[in-house]
């Protein structure tokens, strides 16, 4: 069963960065059931492993578009995702030394409800400055 489902609400209005929400919450729900399924944790070590490499990729896209653009709040949203990044590759380090079972509840709960208020919350905000700028 999936942890978040994508739905219109969370668009922001720019294709290329939709396109990696539904990614990023492909990945959620893969790890999500990859823990409920009860998948070994060298399994689930590498899909959060992607996921964590996949952010990156997406928050640098989203930089490049807030550099090209001269988007006003570049700089506090680049904190959120430079807070993001440092959790998550704690959660890493935590998968890899065996902190499993607290780990994969306490990750699931930490990237769905930090993905729904990201997007939501920050991300919707740069839509209209994006598309303001010819970036849909």
């Amino acid at each position: 069963m999936a942890l978040m489902t994508w739905d219109d609400k969370f668009s922001v209005g720019v294709k290329v960065l939709d396109a990696d929400h539904k990614k990023l919450i492909a990945m959620v729900n893969e790890l999500h059931d990859g823990i409920l399924s009860g998948k070994r944790q060298e399994s689930l070590a590498h899909v959060l492993d992607q996921l964590v490499k996949y952010t990156q990729v997406h928050f640098a896209r989203e930089e490049e578009f807030f550099t090209r653009t001269k988007y006003p709040q570049a700089a506090q949203h680049k904190k959120e995702h430079d807070e993001l990044i440092k959790t998550a590759v704690d959660l890493q380090a935590r998968s890899k030394s065996g902190a499993s079972s607290m780990l994969s509840l306490e990750t699931m709960t930490f990237l769905k409800n930090w993905l729904s208020h990201h997007i939501n919350d920050i991300d919707k905000k740069y839509g209209p400055h994006l598309n303001s700028q010819g970036i849909h």
